[in-house]
């Protein structure tokens, strides 16, 4: 008969015997932020989703350890009486090599991992998030023409910057004739979102840009068409890398195997746009 998994030490999802040349750990910390800013600029609602990604390119079987900065209220560490001022980990799920146990006790994730990659953990934080680009739309229509200026500014701080981003500011649905004053970045009209779309490549600390354009406007058109795109939000995208905007930090990674080889741990932030909007009305 086969002997029952406990009484082997076997693990379900890692193999024995697995080899590679050089002994290497990779953690990916994402967040990406939910938000939704009115136009008097209050955040209406604001959250981060976060998620670790491993990947493990580990020899034989391994035992990881891995230790979190205190800045959290886990699940219901809030009952057990943890101060309000911290924000709570909420929705916390585990891949199912996470030692559960060991967690509940002292806050250390303790695994044997998957060879290659995996999410090791998913979370959900509700916090009252500063938004990190903000952005501010004018935009005046006249019989036959419509004129727009957009403001866009970085609230991040230190040496960080946000990569890739992409402001889509929402147009009427029947202008014609574009043409940008653009300093920064590049502007491009999209006819088939009705929008123009801004792209900054590197929007570093403290920065702020402007863009103005214009278009021609048909004089016969549906004013309710006109109306309901002038009720449509600025869509914001961007990343912004070495940054987990929630505060979450990798204290220790630590490796342990019996043959007793060094292995090198890597560890990356990375925070991104989501459902982030910003209404102009």
């Amino acid at each position: 008969p086969i002997p029952p998994m406990a009484a082997t030490n076997a693990v379900s999802w890692r193999s024995e015997g697995v080899r590679h040349s050089s002994n290497e750990v990779f953690l990916d910390v994402i967040e990406t932020i939910n938000i939704i800013v009115s136009s008097s600029g209050s955040v209406l609602r604001s959250e981060i989703i976060g998620s670790v990604i491993c990947k493990s390119i580990l020899s034989g079987m391994p035992e990881l350890r891995l230790g979190l900065n205190d800045r959290f209220n886990f699940g219901n560490d809030a009952a057990r009486g943890s101060s309000n001022d911290i924000p709570e980990m909420e929705d916390v799920k585990f891949h199912q090599c996470v030692r559960l146990n060991k967690f509940d006790s002292d806050k250390t994730i303790s695994f044997i991992p998957p060879d290659g990659s995996f999410q090791l953990m998913s979370y959900r934080v509700n916090t009252q998030l500063r938004p990190i680009i903000w952005a501010d739309c004018v935009i005046e229509q006249r019989a036959t023409r419509l004129d727009f200026a957009v403001k866009a500014r970085t609230q991040l701080k230190g040496r960080l910057s946000a990569n890739d981003t992409k402001i889509r500011i929402p147009v009427l649905p029947d202008v014609t004739a574009p043409k940008f004053d653009c300093p920064k970045g590049k502007a491009k009209y999209n006819p088939g979102e009705d929008t123009v779309d801004w792209t900054i490549k590197n929007f570093k600390a403290g920065q702020e840009f402007s863009l103005r354009g214009s278009f021609r406007l048909p004089s016969i058109g549906s004013e309710q068409d006109r109306e309901n795109a002038t009720k449509r939000p600025l869509v914001v995208e961007f990343e912004v890398p070495y940054c987990a905007v929630s505060g979450l930090q990798v204290k220790f990674l630590k490796v342990i195997e019996r043959s007793g080889y060094q292995a090198l741990p890597w560890v990356r932030y990375i925070t991104r746009s989501g459902d982030y909007q910003i209404r102009m009305v």
